[in-house]
């Protein structure tokens, strides 16, 4: 099962290892095995919460979001965001800032790449941030019959008597930073970024809803292909938000990868074909595998790690944070809900076997 999985993410990194290699030589190599490290360890997170939106998909979309979905988060995601966000906010071209990125100018000198992407970074965090906070919110605010944290969990269900409770809290929340928090020169920035982040998020949890919806009214057994039209529809629903929420969670990994190296070349190779591919392939495994189901305290880590990126995220817009830190938050949570998974098991096998 592993080496079936994972057998075209070695492949595939290794081809982005020789290329990096031919394209800049050892030092291209090494900088590309980095970001793809650095890409895996900050997305165990993106996994678990991709694999239980992935669990509802047929055989085949899945493979879609494998192959498809890969070259979406190479090329749209690791090389063509970067690239776009700097030609909006530059108001220059893409093929001009793909060439200032080729350039490879100081980082300190206005009008190089790497210092239009920063002067970016309000617009990226605020969107990416506000995104997953909705995610994360959507969550926490829904009651569940197996809770993690029970002394905080417990307490936000609770919110779930109020209709669009999340939506509530997030707009709060944006409001604040752009009125209170930030700079004055980019308050406007971060509350329409936030604002899109927040509505992105509603439209494409909508359009996937109103889908399987339709899945639920056509599928009917007395209509022959009813059911394989239907359910491609809600498939494809399901589709595109795994795309936005992989495109929001690899935000930090994009930003994370300019502390490294500006060349975008090497950033698409080691981000996008070794570490989305690796993502991607972990995601297939913890479905087919039944993983989420069998350690049931692994959703929960996975969203608590989610709202603390959306935290850290929208933090960066007036700190910096090291991305270690939040590698370290993600995966940490997701160890934590792992060993508290195992302990939960154990729990229930002895009480399974204790006599009546």
């Amino acid at each position: 099962m592993f080496l079936k999985t994972f057998r075209w993410s070695f492949a595939i990194s290794a081809l982005a290892l020789v290329a990096a290699f031919l394209y800049g030589g050892p030092a291209a190599l090494f900088l590309t095995f980095v970001l793809g490290v650095l890409e895996v360890s900050l997305s165990f997170d993106n996994a678990v919460v991709n694999a239980r939106v992935l669990e509802r998909m047929s055989d085949w979309w899945q493979n879609v979001f494998l192959t498809l979905g890969i070259v979406i988060a190479v090329f749209g995601m690791r090389l063509l965001f970067p690239l776009l966000m700097v030609g909006i906010t530059a108001n220059i071209s893409p093929a001009r800032a793909l060439s200032l990125a080729l350039e490879k100018g100081d980082p300190n000198t206005p009008g190089t790449y790497t210092y239009l992407l920063h002067e970016a970074h309000p617009q990226i965090a605020g969107f990416g941030g506000m995104f997953l906070l909705m995610l994360f919110l959507d969550f926490v605010f829904t009651r569940r019959e197996i809770l993690w944290l029970s002394w905080v969990e417990r307490p936000l269900a609770r919110a779930s008597r109020w209709e669009n409770a999340s939506v509530i809290v997030a707009l709060g929340i944006v409001l604040c930073l752009s009125n209170v928090v930030v700079a004055d020169d980019v308050a406007d920035t971060v509350l329409l970024s936030g604002l899109l982040g927040v509505v992105t998020y509603l439209v494409v949890h909508a359009l996937s809803n109103v889908l399987g919806k339709r899945e639920d009214e056509t599928g009917r057994p007395d209509r022959p292909g009813a059911v394989v039209k239907a359910t491609g529809r809600a498939a494809f629903g399901l589709f595109l938000y795994l795309e936005v929420l992989d495109a929001s969670f690899s935000f930090d990994g994009v930003i994370g990868a300019f502390a490294i190296t500006a060349d975008p070349i090497v950033i698409a190779l080691g981000l996008g074909l070794i570490g989305a591919m690796f993502v991607r392939s972990l995601t297939i495994y913890l479905v087919r595998k039944g993983t989420l189901n069998e350690f049931v305290h692994l959703d929960h880590g996975a969203h608590w790690a989610i709202g603390a990126l959306a935290v850290i995220l929208l933090a960066t817009i007036t700190v910096h944070i090291s991305e270690l830190i939040t590698g370290f938050v993600g995966a940490g949570l997701i160890g934590i809900a792992f060993w508290t998974s195992i302990v939960h098991n154990r729990r229930a096998r002895r009480k399974e076997s204790e006599p009546q």
